[in-house]
Order: structure tokens, then sequence, then C-alpha cells
């Protein structure tokens, strides 16, 4: 099976040829037609917290990235009844459970982690949602407990980016009131999928916010070095709820200590993904794709990733 790796964060991604995994019963092989970019995926060849983890519980060999998965099923295990060859899903890879991840032309993933795509559901807008759409959804619903259809108000900080565009769109389609922080670019896209726009290039950002505020639910899918927690912690209402996508080092006390500040990291899953699905299918979640770029140009895509500019989503198509 070919993958991309790279022997260390210096060295480009290029094709490898590895010998294929054993399928177990409870897994499906994939071949890939499309996996989303996502920082996680660079940050972890550059040996952050998580690539650590990976080396000590991942699978042995080199390194191969990537949770996003849209792709047709090839093979699939002894126990798996629900899924068959041929089959169009989406899905996460989890090295946790010794997988492989989806830079490659075949994934092997849980069949628990897939969800079957119609037709009209292309594998690119596919492959950009298990790592984003889950994070976003897992910060609304799983972590801020927010309740559909009751009132509640939300501050997306970051709403053009992968997260970001998705939390607005999943907090509107909720009837929640969005405020979506974002450049000038972008505020047209970001108010087009259902947010008040703050353009953090117009107006102070935490005394505008405070005006719209209380809110029940912060999202800061930018990070505390451009929006400080103790500045946005001052944004919640009483049981509020601040959601640091990308936490840093200087966020560890708040998440430790009881409070509001909390992360979120995404767990792909059937559950978490059909009803992303299902919104895109009916129309209501739109996937902003910045590039498609080939998969064997993945380190390019890594580069303008690194960059800090994307609206929306890279996604790598076979």
């Amino acid at each position: 099976m070919k993958a991309l790796t790279s022997p260390n964060k210096d060295t480009p991604l290029a094709w490898l040829e590895l010998s294929d995994l054993p399928l177990r019963p409870d897994q499906v092989r994939i071949e890939v037609q499309a996996a989303g970019v996502n920082p996680v995926d660079w940050k972890m060849r550059q040996g952050d917290f998580l690539g650590l983890v990976q080396r000590v519980i991942g699978p042995r060999g080199p390194l191969v990235v990537g949770v996003d998965v849209a792709g047709v099923v090839r093979e699939v295990g002894a126990a798996v009844t629900d899924l068959a060859p041929g089959d169009r899903v989406v899905a996460g890879t989890d090295f946790s459970k010794g997988e492989r991840g989806s830079y490659a032309a075949m994934a092997q993933v849980l069949a628990q982690n897939c969800c079957k795509l119609p037709d009209s559901v292309p594998f690119d807008v596919a492959g950009a949602l298990p790592v984003a759409g889950v994070t976003a959804q897992m910060a609304l619903f799983e972590v801020a407990k927010l309740q559909p259809g009751t009132p509640a108000k939300v501050l997306v900080l970051g709403a053009s980016g992968g997260v970001g565009h998705m939390a607005v769109q999943l907090a509107r389609n909720a009837g929640f009131a969005v405020v979506g922080v974002c450049s000038t670019r972008n505020a047209a896209l970001v108010a087009r999928l259902g947010a008040q726009v703050l353009d953090y290039a117009k107006v102070d950002v935490a005394a505008e916010a405070a005006k719209l505020g209380p809110f029940d639910l912060v999202v800061n899918a930018v990070g505390s070095a451009s929006y400080p927690t103790a500045m946005t912690k001052k944004l919640l209402a009483k049981g509020g709820t601040l959601v640091l996508v990308v936490p840093g080092a200087a966020d560890l006390l708040d998440m430790l200590l009881p409070g509001p500040v909390r992360t979120v990291l995404a767990r792909p899953n059937r559950a978490r993904l059909a009803p992303l699905v299902e919104a895109i299918a009916a129309g209501k979640l739109e996937v902003v794709i910045d590039q498609r770029i080939p998969l064997a140009e993945a380190e390019r895509a890594h580069q303008f990733s690194q960059g800090g500019k994307v609206v929306g989503k890279l996604v790598l198509v076979a």
C-alpha cells in the first residue's frame, strides 16, 4: 500500500510503499478519494503532544498522518455486517486504535467510525467533515450542552475557518443567535452563513462583543494568543462555556480548574458524522473548500495551512 510519509518535519512528504496492516474483524479498508487537511496533521509531524503520543501508542513504522477520509469501501472485516464493498463512506481514522492516517491510497478504519454517503454528497465535501464538523458539533452540543430550539447566544472567533464556519451554521440551524468574528475579506461569507459579523480589522472585538452578549458559548477557533482567555471569559453568561479549539500552554491551568474553560478533541464516529451528512444532503450545511489539492501534493497543502489564512477547508483529492 502506498502512503505519504516523511522521516522528519523538514523532509517533504513523499510516497512510500508500506505493507498492509492486517484487517481486523471490526474494520473496513477504504480506497481514499479525499482527505481533509487539519492543523493537527502537520503539528503531529512537528512532534507536538499528539505526535509524541502517536509514536507511543500508534501503529509501528513510518508516521502516516490524516484523520479525515472519504472514499469507497473495498474490503470489510469478518464482523462487519452494516457495510459492504462498494459503499461510499466518510470516516475518521484513530491512531489510538492502531490505525494509520488517511494520507494514503487505502485507509483502514473501524466500521463504527464510518458513515455511509448518499450519492448527492461529493467525496471532497465529505472529506472535509470529520475533524472540523465533529469539533464544532461537539463544542455546541456535547461540551456546552446547548439544546437546539432553546434561546442561546454563540460567539465564534475565527468564524471563516474550518471549525468556525461549521460552528456558525450548526448554531444557526439549532436556532441560536450567532456572532462571528473574521477579517474584512471573509465578512460577506460569514454573514451569508448566518452570523452577525464583527470585523476584527474595523472594531474592538472585546468591546463590540460585550455589547452583543453575554454568550452561552464562546468558540475560540483561533487561539488565546489572538483572543486572550481572560478577555473571552468576561463575555460569558452565567453558566456559559468557553471552548478552546487550539489551547495553548498558558491555558492549561484554566482548563484544569473548575470553571467555564474547556477544550474539545474531535472523535469522529458514525453517530456524530450522520447528522452532518444529513445536513449537507438537505442543503442545510455548506462546506466551504478553499482549495482542492492533489493528494500527492500534500506537502504544499501543509505549507498553505501553516500560513493560517485558509478559508473553510483544504481538501486533498486522489
